[in-house]
């Protein structure tokens, strides 16, 4: 007769003593983190279409003598394109200044008139979602429309700019007509059309500054200059630093508004030419493919320079 032997129930394990808790968190965590990398690969993918390839092609070609139709033959040169450029005093370097012109004073005359109107509308005003509503407006509008706009306003003879001057005895302008008027003419148009969003930054950054320094500062006696100096403009230097290099960045790649007010080659004389305007020129009117593509990988440098500078100063300004 067999007898059946009947096994002790096994005692439940507690986590952490041969669980499988750890190991389908384990799975978990590799799920979620292919599930991650599948979710990202596309934009990945865009970026590397759209961004890279196009960096690493322009610097591939500024690398040749590429000229005349696309798919002509092509020889490597080396640098000789980037020597070509860099001793090119009379378009080059020319264009490069006014660059720098431009995107400073632009730049300067936006962030102090941003500021100002920031600090004006920092407090709750009535009428300000009005005021707020005109402001964006020179956002919306898009450059070649503005540019289009301005030639009117700014045309030597029929242009109500010059009525409005005759009208407090001021002499008739060339304004954008003039060699030495254009540039400082194209600047105080852009600074009309980015103000706004230097005002905006700039407001968003103050609305979230605490009140406290400020209501101690004035409790010690200090007035509006001293509290706005020592006490609101370092607390507003992140944002400041942020809004400075974003506008700059932009003011940099300014193109629309200089083509569409004084055509290809920045006027007769070049005189608005700025390195933007150059490359376009040595592109699509003289086919110099390869030296186009040495200007433009010279500016991104530029570009990439003035940011980290920017960056430093910025940061230690706020340290």
């Amino acid at each position: 007769m067999s007898t059946t032997e009947v096994s002790p129930t096994r005692p439940a394990l507690a986590p952490g003593e041969g669980s499988p808790a750890p190991r389908r968190s384990r799975t978990f965590e590799q799920a979620n983190r292919r599930l991650k990398w599948t979710m990202l690969t596309p934009a990945l993918l865009f970026v590397g279409l759209m961004i890279v390839f196009p960096l690493v092609y322009t610097v591939s070609l500024s690398l040749t003598d590429a000229f005349g139709a696309v798919n002509a033959g092509k020889e490597h040169v080396g640098l000789r394109n980037f020597t070509d450029a860099l001793g090119d005093t009379r378009r080059f370097w020319p264009a490069a200044q006014r660059t720098v012109v431009f995107t400073v004073g632009a730049v300067v005359l936006e962030t102090v008139l941003g500021l100002a109107l920031a600090m004006l509308m920092r407090k709750p005003f009535r009428g300000m979602r009005w005021v707020r509503t005109v402001l964006i407006i020179p956002l919306l509008t898009t450059p070649v429309a503005i540019g289009i706009l301005w030639l009117l306003i700014l045309d030597p003879t029929n242009g109500i700019a010059n009525h409005l001057l005759a009208g407090v005895g001021i002499p008739r302008q060339e304004f954008l007509g003039s060699v030495s008027q254009s540039l400082p003419t194209l600047m105080l148009i852009d600074v009309w059309q980015w103000t706004p969003m230097m005002t905006l930054l700039l407001l968003a950054g103050l609305t979230t500054l605490p009140e406290e320094p400020e209501e101690a500062a004035r409790v010690d006696g200090a007035n509006s200059w001293q509290r706005f100096r020592h006490v609101v403009l370092p607390m507003l230097g992140p944002t400041l630093a942020t809004a400075l290099v974003l506008r700059a960045v932009d003011a940099l790649k300014t193109f629309d508004i200089l083509y569409a007010t004084k055509g290809a080659g920045g006027g007769s004389d070049f005189e608005v030419e700025t390195l933007n305007v150059y490359a376009y020129g040595l592109t699509f009117d003289y086919q110099e493919y390869g030296l186009a593509a040495a200007v433009l990988v010279l500016f991104t440098l530029f570009i990439i320079g003035v940011v980290v500078l920017l960056r430093r100063r910025g940061g230690r300004k706020t340290a």
